[in-house]
């Protein structure tokens, strides 16, 4: 019995040694700090903790964060120089992408697209990665938590005016190649969730189930579907498409019983330390790095993990007198009565103290402290570029922030406190501001009167002759601004007054049809007429409308 039980044993550890010994090399990158949209809250969080656990699985990682167009393609190129001959290459993005004429890209933070003639010059194909991955790779896995709701492609969209290019919501279908699956936040033309813990539904699913113990890939992603769906009441439904000929087992190592279970090795024990130091070092709060001393009380970090808890209680104890001063400070202006221009707000007294000692606060340097500050501006809808250079735009929008809250400042320069106080802020300060002919909704500049028609709408049309083998026939189709579209041949545009032309393209037995939809909508609902052409002539009836 000892030797049968030192022979599984054995056994086991050679697979685990396989498929470390695979050659696996990743391409992790998240955008968070958009300069032309608004900034994403998770994405850097997602691909810092990805990196983590792909580390742990045995993969080199190639990461980036906050990549402008130069910064993505360096990333894209390194990656595919490392890729070469690789048993497994997997692909992970966060942050803003879309689709145009079913043709998916991701955008980098300094992207504007303002025109058609931006696309090409200041968005990357996700394709070019792919290809790349599927040339040089054995096995190729893609993660795209890129399906955000984004701006971008609203001003875009409204850029092409009446020409024939779809802008859609969401990400389209990507075809793969034999050996490659693609997993996508949320289905086709659907946009998805960012979150409002430190990741997005997808990747925090990702992070749980990704490398389950002698699971196969395909598992793991049916459990992702079921945890985001869960914690999102079913609003998203993470999607797959694959071409694999065969299971793909990230971590093959089984989960033994105690009893039988090889003692783990220290390279194992240092692996897992390291991963999990690489999860908490950028946090905030002392509560991860005393479980950390928990975990590990002789562990490689410890004196770091000691002085990060001493640095964050010193921090919070500034904090603590800073409100008491800033409680002091208001009695003393309300004793004072109306002392009007004389007023002087504690935040600016705290910029001037900062400013006579001379010292950049919490150890960052100026650079950093106003790429900081210059975040939150942007946050809170006073700043429109962030470029870590404070200049005019950055003092006219801490003015614009400092007379929305009410406060008289006495300097106009970047401080610890100023970021605290705006950190400590949660919704936007500043209105939005737009243009001639479009209004601010949800935070963005939307034409007037087609922004009412947004949303999800379900067409049925009820046929009133011959059309093969229905009678009735249910289809749901997006609205964004009076551009309809959908992953299943929708297209078309709804006027400011409601009046619908929609075309659906098919293909039956071979031949090309289609159906021209047209009608009128009126609230929440609309009425209208649809006629088959092509394959589908013949085929007519009425069609109703409702949102969803």
């Amino acid at each position: 019995m000892y030797f049968l039980r030192a022979a599984v044993v054995l056994s086991l550890f050679f697979l685990s040694s396989y498929a470390w010994a695979e050659k696996r090399v990743a391409l992790v990158i998240g955008n968070s700090a958009y300069q032309h949209a608004p900034q994403l809250t998770n994405p850097q969080n997602d691909a810092s903790d990805m990196v983590s656990k792909l580390t742990g699985l045995g993969f080199v990682v190639v990461t980036g964060h906050d990549l402008d167009l130069a910064g993505m393609r360096r990333s894209i190129r390194e990656f595919v120089g490392k890729v070469e001959g690789a048993d497994v290459a997997l692909f992970f993005y966060a942050g803003h992408g879309l689709q145009v004429n079913g043709a998916n890209y991701m955008i980098p933070v300094d992207a504007q697209l303002r025109s058609n003639n931006d696309l090409d010059f200041e968005a990357l194909p996700i394709e070019l990665v792919l290809s790349a991955m599927e040339r040089n790779a054995k096995v190729n896995l893609v993660f795209l938590d890129a399906c955000r709701d984004n701006p971008l492609a609203v001003t875009l969209a409204r850029s092409l005016g009446t020409r024939s290019m779809v802008v859609g919501r969401g990400l389209a279908k990507l075809d793969t190649g034999v050996g490659s699956l693609i997993a996508f936040a949320t289905q086709p033309g659907n946009v998805a969730l960012d979150g409002a813990g430190r990741n997005s539904p997808f990747t925090t699913a990702l992070l749980k189930h990704l490398g389950t113990p002698a699971q196969s890939i395909t598992d793991d992603l049916i459990a992702v579907r079921r945890t985001v769906l869960q914690v999102t009441d079913g609003k998203q439904i993470p999607w797959d498409s694959s071409s694999l000929t065969g299971p793909v087992v990230l971590n093959p190592s089984p989960v033994l019983a105690p009893a039988t279970r090889p003692p783990a090795t220290a390279d194992t024990d240092r692996t897992v330390e390291l991963a999990y130091w690489n999860s908490i070092k950028d946090s905030t709060e002392s509560n991860f790095f005393e479980a950390y001393l928990r975990e590990y009380p002789n562990g490689a970090f410890g004196t770091l993990a000691k002085l990060k808890i001493a640095a964050i209680g010193a921090r919070e104890k500034e904090r603590q007198a800073a409100e008491q001063e800033t409680a002091d400070s208001k009695r003393a202006v309300n004793l004072e009565g109306n002392a009007g221009p004389t007023d002087v707000a504690v935040l600016g007294q705290a910029n001037s103290r900062a400013q006579a000692s001379g010292a950049p606060a919490a150890n960052m340097t100026a650079g950093e402290l106003a790429f900081a500050a210059q975040r939150e501006l942007a946050r809170i809808g006073c700043l429109s570029r962030v470029d870590g250079k404070w200049g005019d735009s950055s003092r006219k929008a801490l003015q614009a922030y400092a007379g929305r809250k009410g406060l008289k400042l006495t300097s106009l320069a970047p401080t610890e406190e100023l970021l605290n106080g705006l950190k400590a802020i949660g919704n936007r300060v500043c209105p939005l501001v737009c243009g001639n002919g479009l209004e601010a909704r949800d935070n963005r500049c939307v034409e007037l009167g087609l922004s009412a028609f947004d949303g999800t709408w379900r067409i049925i049309r009820h046929a009133k002759t011959d059309c093969g083998d229905w009678r009735e026939l249910s289809s749901t189709v997006f609205v964004s601004h009076g551009t309809v579209s959908s992953s299943s041949g929708f297209s078309g545009k709804i006027s400011s007054n409601g009046a619908v032309t929609i075309s659906h393209t098919f293909v039956h037995k071979g031949r090309k049809g289609g159906n021209i939809l047209t009608g009128m909508i009126k609230g929440d609902k609309g009425t209208g007429k649809f006629r088959g052409t092509g394959a589908g002539s013949g085929c007519s009836g009425l069609i109703t409308m409702g949102k969803m």
